[in-house]
């Protein structure tokens, strides 16, 4: 089987040199993987003309139930992911850091929906007069930046690396690639 990567909105299975994934207890062939031949140039552009707009348009409560559904999504079918980590030769324990600590990374970014404002930016502070007669006045505001958010993980902890990384990220409406 041919682990596949998930770019542009849809699943690629890499080209070229293949890495083998191999079962730590046994020994036997899990299946391969590559990153040969993603095109990463479009998969930047896709995250800033398809996925960024959307996501900046959302509102903190959103955004928080978008996290929180994936992570519901996610602990729902955790005994899954603790059958595919044995396999990397890691205990229960070693596993429930990873697991259960990334889903409930999402779930705790998730809960900012009910402090951050309905709106999708948020206010900073309170307004500022900045002339004698009130005429003109100033208030800080924080608005999701129009980039991609580029995370490389650690692989020691690939669940929970990657859902803080990218849970910081959706709640403040930057599209993580």
């Amino acid at each position: 089987m041919q682990v596949q990567n998930y770019a542009s909105g849809q699943w690629v299975a890499g080209s070229g040199k293949q890495a083998d994934l191999i079962d730590a207890i046994t020994g036997d062939l899990i299946g391969t993987t590559s990153s040969g031949g993603l095109d990463f140039a479009h998969m930047l552009h896709y995250a800033r003309t398809v996925g960024g707009p959307p996501l900046r348009k959302m509102t903190f409560p959103e955004r928080g139930r978008m996290l929180k559904a994936l992570a519901q999504y996610l602990f729902d079918r955790k005994d899954k992911y603790y059958e595919i980590s044995y396999r990397t030769g890691a205990t229960r324990a070693d596993s429930w850091v990873d697991i259960e600590g990334g889903i409930g990374n999402l779930f705790a970014n998730a809960s900012l929906r009910r402090v951050l404002g309905n709106m999708p930016f948020y206010v900073d502070g309170d307004t500022v007069k900045t002339s004698k007669g009130g005429t003109f006045i100033g208030h800080h505001i924080m608005v999701p930046k129009e980039g991609v958010a580029v995370h490389i993980n650690a692989f020691n902890f690939p669940i929970w690396g990657m859902l803080e990384k990218v849970a910081v990220n959706w709640m403040a409406g930057a599209a993580p690639r």
